[in-house]
Parts: structure tokens; sequence; C-alpha cells
């Protein structure tokens, strides 16, 4: 998967999985790769997460890298369905954005203290 970069730290998966369904609850999620994308290009996300069995990969290849150049931290997940049952969808998602993580706000910024650093990364939340 030429667009994973980094290996999220095991023991973070089920902090940002809980993390995301507090958020879908309290906050503002969005689901899917075009809402993410939106969501990025608007710079309105906070954190955002993709998931590692995207296919074709093609699909999401252009969310870390628009990430980065907007300064919005991200991480992966292993699987679509894994991300999907986080946001409360029947059905797996490729990419989530949160914009307004909501009664989440404290468990996203210890999860964003945790992930490895990476240029242009140092957006605050």
């Amino acid at each position: 998967m030429a667009y994973v970069d980094f290996e999220t730290p095991k023991e973070l998966i089920p902090q940002i999985i809980e993390m995301l369904s507090v958020a879908k609850e309290s906050g503002k999620v969005k689901k899917g790769i075009n809402e993410a994308t939106k969501s990025i290009e608007r710079k309105t996300a906070q954190f955002v997460v993709v998931a590692q069995d995207v296919s074709p990969e093609e699909i999401v290849v252009h969310i870390p890298m628009l990430c980065k150049e907007k300064g919005i931290p991200y991480a992966f997940l292993p699987t679509r369905k894994e991300l999907g049952q986080a946001v409360g969808i029947a059905v797996g998602t490729s990419a989530v954005a949160v914009e307004n993580a909501g009664g989440a706000t404290e468990k996203l910024h210890d999860i964003l203290k945790k992930l490895p650093k990476q240029e242009s990364r140092e957006k605050k939340v």
C-alpha cells in the first residue's frame, strides 16, 4: 500500500476507534472519501483516518498528501470495516474526517501526541 506512509502504533488503534465512536455521537464526523477530501480541502478537518485495505488504492492515495499539505494530522486503521463500525455505519468506509471531536476532544489530543511526527504536522486542534 503505497499511500500508507507510516504504521499507526498498535496500542493507538483501539483509542482511535473509541474516539471516532464518541465523536460521531457528540461531535461532527465526515464519512467517505469525498466527504473527507472536502473537509481536508476546506481545512475543517481536525483529524483524518484512512483504512489500509482500500482497493484500488488510487482512490485514497491523495488523502495523506493533502493532509500533509494542509497540516492536518492523520492515521491509518487496518480495515474499512473497522472504520465503518467506529463511525456507526453498517458498511466499511475508506476514510473519515473528524471536524469536531465533541466529547472525545481530550482523547483526540492524547492520540495526536502519540502519533509518529511528520513534517508540517504541527497544527493545533
